[in-house]
């Protein structure tokens, strides 16, 4: 039998630990991944609680712009099925985050975070295979995500991690007035 690793589960701020090296079907909806082999960090989904250790976390990664809320931006991902938080910590403190969600087709990556004090250990990595992980048990085929074009950091970590750069404009629209 192999060594138990911990896995998310889909109740909120909660992570199990399960001896099993299978992930859940893909067929299985409600079920969270396994994370892959050697994957060091226990993975949970964001509670109630985390509100504002998440915009602690972003502000301090640099994530954070005027026009966007973050609270309410947590709050849009915890409401619906499609979406979620997914934390890990080192004990107490909150070390990354990431929020993942998905239209049935393609899944986004949003708020991929790594508090500065816990960099370079491999959290951002561990957190971008789970939320792959999350959105491929839900059968979804692909994941995007954007990169402000200055970040050149942000854009060899994804290049690193498998990620291709792809020739597309981006339209968008405020719809709240801002």
């Amino acid at each position: 039998m192999s060594e138990p690793r911990t896995v998310a589960n889909d109740a909120p701020g909660s992570a199990a630990t399960v001896a099993s090296p299978v992930a859940a079907p893909a067929a299985a909806p409600s079920a969270s991944p396994a994370p892959r082999a050697g994957a060091p960090f226990p993975v949970a989904h964001a509670g109630d609680g985390d509100t504002a250790a998440l915009v602690r976390l972003w502000d301090r990664a640099g994530l954070l712009r005027p026009w966007n809320d973050p609270q309410a931006d947590i709050a849009l991902a915890r409401r619906g099925p499609h979406s979620t938080i997914l934390l890990i910590r080192q004990g107490e403190a909150l070390a990354g985050s990431v929020m993942v969600g998905h239209d049935g087709h393609r899944g986004w990556v949003y708020y991929l975070a790594t508090d500065p004090d816990f960099r370079r250990r491999g959290i951002g990595r561990a957190l971008l295979a789970a939320a792959e992980d999350w959105l491929k048990v839900r059968g979804v085929p692909k994941i995007m995500l954007m990169v402000r074009p200055e970040n050149d950091a942000v854009h060899k970590f994804y290049v690193a991690a498998g990620y291709v750069e792809e020739p597309r404009i981006i339209f968008s629209r405020r719809l709240d007035e801002k």
